[in-house]
């Protein structure tokens, strides 16, 4: 079977603009997920829903709320993928957190605003990130000015008058000119990237440990950068590769560049305002209503602590204070021993949308397998590439391991999509260990044949789980 190769041209995040439709992003999302459309439309609509209310002008606005989704399914069907594919596709801060990491105050676990902090983190380097990319080209220019400063010092003015005359003082100026021309042009062209230098960068100030229950980022201050900007910026020498050194030396460069007060003002607005948080096993925090002690009481109080940052309050971190009431909360569990309208009627509220996600079946695993552009077929075909070793899976050789892969989940525990990663990892066993230096040949054909040889004890043995979990 031909697996259709993955090109830049088809890359979702960047071709396709800003301003998508719910339509156009559930053909995006169908390049890396098989299956789910209501699940793809809900997130779907909810992502649109966003850019129609920037639209709304007056103070409607902020009256707005968006529809918070929970996603309900066995492990392994996409529920992560989905939300993860949904923040990329929109280039928006994405945050996965599992609901059961947090507690209420009296036992041990993490204070539920740190996951507000964690994803304006994200923001705050997102946006570095594009404004680095922004000055790019003016850091790079800066950094070579500093690498020729080494290796050719600029002729200062001297204090007295030159010996030799204004003439000869001028004509010693022109000469180093065009010396750190030359030099410039051997830089460009790679031909000193090899060769040794020794410069001054800045040295990192020393982080401060915070002992107890709370660290820094739960205080929202942010201890490194006070005592930095109290302290004179110190310098150390470093000797390595010119190579490396524009690499430094450029990031130092756009570090000064780039306006960071404004930046994360910008990224303040971003988490606020396009800001994703994904809140997995959401169902582990969830008990029954008839429960009220023992581990149940905790249970509740998670929701309890969570419910006011999914209804909207503002949170204090290191970058200033953050409002919650327009990020987007789509939750996920399986919901095999609690359902839905076992959280509190507080959290049922606010999450209004609730989408099941289907199991996936035989023919599911086939387009899983040959189908997404990060497909574990690819993914498996380019390891081995690198080793000069040729993969070929056949048709009834990938239908055979979808074949396989659906009945363990059938007779053992269903744990979705991820089944193909143990399947392939024993049926891929041989070559990938004995690539390259001890593999006879250099194609490898996957038919059904070879699948049933490789995989007959999994297949003919009941207790499955001895040889795959």
């Amino acid at each position: 079977m031909n697996l259709p190769g993955i090109t830049d041209k088809n890359d979702a995040y960047e071709d396709i603009s800003k301003d998508l439709t719910p339509a156009q992003i559930v053909e995006a999302l169908d390049r890396y997920i098989i299956g789910q459309d209501k699940a793809k439309r809900a997130v779907a609509i909810a992502l649109r829903n966003r850019l129609r209310r920037r639209r709304v002008e007056g103070k409607l606005r902020e009256e707005i709320m968006p529809n918070n989704i929970i996603l309900i399914g066995p492990t392994g069907v996409g529920k992560t993928e989905i939300a993860r594919r949904l923040a990329k596709l929109a280039r928006a801060p994405f945050v996965k957190v599992e609901a059961s990491k947090f507690t209420e105050v009296g036992y041990v676990g993490r204070d539920v605003e740190s996951l507000v902090r964690d994803l304006v983190e994200i923001s705050v380097n997102m946006v570095k990130q594009e404004k680095t990319e922004e000055v790019k080209d003016r850091a790079r220019e800066a950094a070579e000015e500093r690498i020729l400063d080494v290796l050719i010092p600029p002729v200062k003015r001297p204090k007295t008058p030159h010996p030799d005359g204004p003439e000869a003082e001028e004509e010693e100026r022109l000469q180093n000119e065009k010396t750190r021309e030359w030099m410039r042009k051997k830089l460009r062209d790679g031909d000193m990237d090899e060769r040794l230098i020794e410069f001054d960068m800045q040295q990192q100030g020393a982080g401060m440990q915070i002992m107890g229950p709370f660290g820094s980022d739960d205080l929202g201050i942010n201890l490194q950068e006070i005592m930095s900007n109290m302290m004179p910026k110190k310098k150390k020498k470093r000797k390595t590769t010119i190579a490396n050194a524009r690499e430094i030396l450029q990031q130092e460069e756009a570090q000064k560049l780039i306006d960071l007060e404004a930046a994360q003002k910008e990224a303040i607005k971003r988490a606020e305002e396009s800001g994703i948080v994904f809140l997995d096993e959401i169902d582990k925090v969830a008990g029954g209503s008839d429960k009220r002690h023992g581990p149940d009481v905790s249970r509740e109080g998670v929701q309890r602590d969570l419910l006011p940052i999914v209804e909207g309050s503002t949170v204090n971190t290191k970058h200033g204070p953050v409002r919650t009431d327009h990020m987007l909360f789509i939750a996920s569990g399986a919901f095999y021993v609690s359902k839905p309208s076992d959280l509190i009627p507080e959290m049922q509220g606010r999450f209004p949308i609730r989408e099941e996600l289907d199991s996936l079946t035989e023919e599911d695993f086939v387009k899983i397998l040959t189908l997404p552009q990060n497909a574990l077929l690819k993914q498996y075909a380019a390891l081995l590439a690198t080793e000069g070793v040729e993969i070929e899976f056949a048709e009834d050789g990938v239908r055979e391991i979808a074949r396989v892969a659906f009945q363990v989940n059938e007779e053992v525990e269903n744990i979705g999509a991820r089944r193909l990663h143990t399947i392939l990892s024993n049926l891929l066993e041989e070559p990938l260990f004995n690539a390259p230096d001890r593999l006879e040949e250099k194609k490898v054909v996957v038919d059904g044949e070879l699948v049933r040889a490789r995989l007959k004890d999994v297949i003919a043995d009941r207790d499955l789980s001895k040889y795959i979990l």
